[in-house]
């Protein structure tokens, strides 16, 4: 493979991580938290509803 090439795609590559981390780290971790659990769980009837997420 050419070399130019080989460096193109790793930075591609970095470039597609580096934009997917974050909306990974908000969608699995910070989203459920806000919750209070994952979506679809069943929620206890007499705790208190969650703070919005606004």
């Amino acid at each position: 493979m050419d070399p130019i090439l080989r460096m193109f795609i790793r930075q591609l590559l970095g470039v597609v991580l580096a934009a997917l981390v974050p909306v990974v780290l908000v969608a699995f971790l910070c989203i459920p938290y806000i919750l209070g659990g994952q979506p679809g769980e069943e929620r206890d009837p007499n705790e208190p509803s969650a703070q919005h997420m606004t």
